[in-house]
């Protein structure tokens, strides 16, 4: 039984009844369907806290889906899992796909950039401050394109760029 079926949350059954109602109205492909369907069920498991479940689901609508646009919010959401189990590499790598298909996913910028500045961080607990620079730098230019996407929002990503002088 597909997991939106069985999802007992108000808000995900919701979404499950909005979306069912969507796929019958536009013009889609079984297949585009079919990868819809994966897509909600792997963003339902991964609410949950079933990341491996929502990978599989993830993968497979990776395989059946073609439009870019699309893929690139399976592969985010399959980067803020490797992030979220701390796989910051794996993560990293997703995201820049994602961008790769996307470059207006404001989110996926955040998100590297906050990866950069977590390895800085840990450079200076390590005491390489040449090292914690060359992430700062990068975790900096992240959030510009970042805020420059959405200028309204990571107001502590600005704070912080104003702050270290990294703000152009």
């Amino acid at each position: 039984m597909p997991r939106s079926r069985i999802n007992g949350n108000f808000i995900d059954k919701t979404f499950s009844i909005v979306a069912n109602i969507l796929l019958r109205i536009i013009p889609t492909t079984s297949g585009e369907k079919e990868a819809f369907t994966y897509y909600r069920d792997g963003m339902s498991a991964q609410s949950e806290g079933n990341y491996a479940e929502a990978l599989q689901n993830y993968y497979e609508a990776m395989r059946l889906e073609i439009d870019p646009y699309d893929r690139s919010y399976i592969l985010y959401n399959i980067g803020l899992i490797h992030t979220s189990n701390g796989e910051h590499t794996k993560a990293l790598e997703y995201y820049f796909r994602a961008l790769e298909r996307n470059p207006f996913l404001p989110q996926a910028f955040n998100n590297m950039a906050v990866i950069c500045h977590y390895r800085g961080e840990q450079a200076i607990r390590q005491g390489d401050s040449e090292i914690a620079e060359a992430w700062f730098d990068q975790a900096a230019e992240y959030w510009k394109r970042a805020v420059a996407l959405t200028p309204g929002n990571y107001i502590e990503a600005q704070n912080w760029l104003k702050i270290t002088k990294r703000f152009e």
